[in-house]
């Protein structure tokens, strides 16, 4: 069986992978995650995903590469990662009430064969209306400035939403873990026989 790469340096993919109780390397996969001019958030994640995955052929060639991208999209517009407090209560105003929709997309690249299997998975999830002092209050417990959309669902961010809809809830984390087992499994590569 080949060995697998995390092509990602994200503590939260990570640890989402280590869920699986597979051995795996993690790799920068030095990618520019620039939209191109009038890129879909689906084609964005699925062609980043693909991008980090191959990134990483050569110096990982008889390797199963995961390359993983994420974006938060409300009213139809990408919403990154607010870095400030400032943008951070300006996402949760905008989205309070409203569903956010997390695109992930997923990319598997066996460097020995070239074979490259891709998704993108969506995930929505609805916001309750929150007050104002909810929305700093959260935001001064937990200090999501490095999450898009400003939230950990995994932590304290769940008191949030009204409710949550997708496959899998391990999307919304930034690596969905069914669409990488299916993907694994065609690859002869079962977690659950290792």
């Amino acid at each position: 069986m080949s060995r697998l790469v995390l092509a990602s340096t994200s503590p939260y993919r990570r640890a989402m992978l280590e869920k699986l109780g597979v051995t795996f390397e993690c790799a920068a996969p030095g990618v520019d995650e620039t939209a191109l001019p009038g890129e879909t958030p689906r084609h964005l994640v699925l062609r980043l995903a693909q991008a980090k995955a191959q990134a990483l052929a050569e110096r990982y060639p008889q390797h199963l590469i995961i390359g993983s991208d994420q974006v938060c999209v409300l009213d139809g517009e990408i919403t990154g990662k607010p870095l400030t407090e400032e943008n951070a209560v300006k996402q949760l105003m905008k989205a309070r009430g409203n569903i956010v929709t997390f695109y992930t997309g997923l990319a598997l690249y066996n460097s020995a064969t070239g074979h490259l299997q891709t998704e993108c998975e969506p995930f929505d999830v609805h916001f309750r209306h929150l007050s104002e002092q909810e929305i700093t209050d959260y935001l001064r417990k937990e200090r999501p400035l490095n999450c898009a959309g400003s939230f950990k669902s995994e932590g304290l961010g769940i008191t949030l939403f009204e409710r949550l809809e997708g496959r899998d809830p391990n999307t919304l984390v930034g690596l969905p873990l069914i669409a990488l087992c299916q993907m694994l499994r065609r690859e002869d590569c079962n977690p659950l026989l290792n």
